[in-house]
């Protein structure tokens, strides 16, 4: 796993730590306010998780600088 996905998961499980400690407090409204961009979260994590890896190619290349040959 790469250190980008590792990273993604850790955040990902430090929020939902921290929302589970809130509504152990009884900090109820602060857990409702945040399920939308918590459910995003977990939908953005599992995608990373599940996609290929690698960079993805631009949509259209760039042409070369003056004076730059193109690559061969």
């Amino acid at each position: 796993m790469s250190s980008k996905k590792v990273v993604t998961v850790a955040v990902l499980v430090a929020v939902l730590t921290w929302s589970t400690v809130m509504t152990v407090l009884g900090q109820v409204a602060a857990v409702a306010a945040l399920l939308p961009s918590l459910g995003l979260l977990v939908q953005q994590t599992a995608q990373a998780l599940t996609g290929p890896d690698g960079s993805r190619a631009p949509a259209s290349p760039v042409p070369p600088a003056a004076g730059e040959e193109p690559p061969r």
